[in-house]
C-alpha cells in the first residue's frame, strides 16, 4: 500500500500539487486521471522519487520515502517497477536482453537463473518466440508488452505505469489493460497508472483519483463515475458526444454500472 498525505510540489512561486492525500491500493490498479498541466505526471514523479515535494509524506507500506536517505531509497527503487509513455527499450538490444536489464543490474542471479527469469516473465507477457528479435522489428503493442515483462522481472511490490496505452491502437490498448490488470491481481502489485483512456478507466479502474489543478477533486471506482454529480469530473470525463449519450441513458433509465 502507498499512502500520502498532505502533499505539496511548488516550482517556484506556482504550486502544482496542493495538499493532496490518498491510499493506492495493494492488488489493485488504481489510475490518476485529469486534464494536461493537471499535475499527475509531477505526482507520480514524486511518488518514485523524481522529484521531491515541497512537503507532505509519502508512505510506502508505513515506510517514509520523503526520509529515507540516498542508499535507502535505491534500495527501495528495487521493489518499484516502472513502464514509461514510450516503451524505453533499448534499441541496440533483443527483447530477452531488454527483459534480463534489470536482472543484470540489481540481482545476484547466476546468469542461468536470470536467462530463466526473463524467459518466464516474457512466457507471462506471451512474448515466447520473440525473444531473440530486437525493438524495430516488433509491433508498438509487443514493445510495451516487453516494458511490461521487464518491470516486473524483479517481482516488485510497486508498479508505475505512465499512459501505458499511449500510441496504440483501442483493440491492443485493451490487451495491455487486461494484461496490466491480470498481473496486478497475480502478484498482488501496488500498480498506479497516468492514463487519459477512457477505456482504461471504465474498465480496470478500482481505485480512481481524478486529479484537478493540482487537486484531489474525486475519488471511486469507475462504476460510480457515470453517475458523479461533480461538475468538473463530468466535463473531464464526458468530453466526446458518445460518453455524454451514454451518461444520459444511465440518468433516464435509472440504471448502474457494474
Amino acid at each position: 500500500m502507498i499512502e500520502i498525505k498532505n502533499l505539496y510540489k511548488q516550482f517556484d512561486e506556482r504550486v502544482v500539487l496542493k495538499d493532496i492525500s490518498t491510499v493506492f491500493e495493494d492488488g489493485k490498479t488504481n489510475l490518476i486521471i485529469g486534464q494536461s498541466g493537471s499535475g499527475k505526471t509531477v505526482l507520480m514523479k514524486t511518488l518514485v522519487g523524481l522529484l521531491d515535494p515541497t512537503s507532505g509524506q509519502v508512505l510506502y507500506d508505513d515506510r517514509d520515502f520523503i526520509k529515507m536517505s540516498k542508499k535507502e531509497k535505491v534500495m527501495m527503487r528495487r521493489e518499484m517497477g516502472m513502464i514509461f509513455q514510450s516503451a524505453a527499450l533499448f534499441d541496440s538490444l533483443t527483447v530477452l536482453e531488454n527483459v534480463m536489464f534489470p536482472l543484470d543490474m540489481f540481482s545476484t542471479m547466476t546468469l542461468r537463473d536470470r536467462t530463466k527469469r526473463a524467459m518466464d516473465c516474457l512466457d507471462r507477457v506471451n512474448l515466447v518466440g520473440a525473444e531473440h528479435k530486437y525493438p524495430g522489428e516488433i509491433s508498438g503493442g509487443m514493445q510495451k508488452r516487453v516494458a511490461i515483462a521487464r518491470a516486473i522481472a524483479l517481482n516488485p511490490k510497486y508498479l508505475f505505469c505512465d499512459e501505458p496505452n499511449s500510441g496504440l491502437d483501442p483493440k491492443t490498448s485493451l490487451v495491455i489493460d487486461d494484461l496490466l490488470h491480470s498481473i496486478t491481481k497475480e502478484f498482488n502489485i501496488t500498480t498506479i497508472i497516468n492514463t487519459h483512456d477512457m477505456n482504461s478507466v471504465m474498465g480496470i479502474g478500482e481505485n480512481i483519483i481524478f486529479i484537478y489543478e493540482g487537486e484531489k477533486e474525486w475519488q471511486g471506482v469507475s462504476s460510480e463515475i457515470m453517475e458523479s454529480t461533480n461538475q468538473r469530473l463530468t466535463e473531464f470525463i464526458f468530453a466526446s458526444d458518445l460518453l455524454k449519450k451514454m451518461r444520459t441513458m444511465v440518468i433516464e433509465n435509472g440504471l448502474h454500472i457494474k
